[in-house]
This record gives C-alpha cells, structure tokens and sequence, in this order.
C-alpha cells in the first residue's frame, strides 16, 4: 500500500514521505481563535519548524475566529505572515466562515489562499497523509 511500509501489515499510522534519508513533513494546522497572542505563537511555531526542518510543507487553516489573523486591519501578524509565506507556508482563509463573517475577499490579505471549507480542507489534508496540529492555546 503506498505511502506504509511494506511489512505486510497496515500500521496505525502513515509512514513518513521519505526522499533518501530526508524526512518530509507535511504539516496542516487548524487556527481557530481571534486571540493575538496564539497568533504570534503560531508565527514563532513555524519558524521554529522552518528552522529545524526547512523542507517542511506547512499550510494553516484559518476558519471561525481565527479567520481574523488573515483579516486586512485586524491581523497583528501580516509580516511575519509574508516572511512564513516566502519560505514556503500557505495561509488560506474558509470561506464558508467569510460569509458567516460578512468579510469580501478584498479585506483578506493578499498572502492568503481560499478554500470553501476549513474543515474539509484539513480532513481532506490528513487523509493524504498530513499531520494535523491545532493551534492556540
């Protein structure tokens, strides 16, 4: 079965992609709350991830709350936003969570992707094989 390992038995969990003895991660976390201060603690999360492991495949989810770290006028963190998304980090906002916020594209900062459902997006990420990591406090 691609991407176990071929020991005839299916382990309880994905094995790693591996490219020679380099270890890929892939890495999808789910940011779901407004407050700045898990918004900062994300940023330094993933350089600190960049740092140890820069090969890293990282894309965080904003949906519900934390919809507002991708919102133009209400993010703290754009910079360290467009610093994370020049080494490769990918921002999308849910849209569904958009409508609900009455927020228009135009007020989602221009680093950001869309996707039409945060939690598809994640559940979709996981099945491929991906790690899920919550973030906040």
């Amino acid at each position: 079965m691609a991407g176990y390992a071929q020991t005839g038995k299916q382990p309880s969990f994905p094995v790693e992609k591996m490219a020679g003895n380099k270890i890929e991660h892939r890495i999808v976390f789910q940011l779901t709350t407004d407050d700045t201060l898990a918004h900062k603690a994300l940023m330094k999360q993933l350089n600190n991830i960049l740092t140890v492991s820069p090969d890293t495949n990282i894309e965080v989810v904003c949906h519900g709350p934390g919809l507002s770290m991708l919102v133009l006028g209400k993010t703290t963190v754009q910079e360290k936003i467009q610093q994370m998304k020049m080494k490769g980090v990918a921002f999308v906002a849910c849209e569904f969570s958009m409508n609900e916020r009455n927020v228009s594209r135009d007020k989602i900062i221009p680093e950001a992707g869309f996707v039409k459902a945060g939690i598809i997006e994640i559940v979709s990420k996981q099945e491929k094989g991906w790690s899920y990591i919550k973030s906040g406090f």
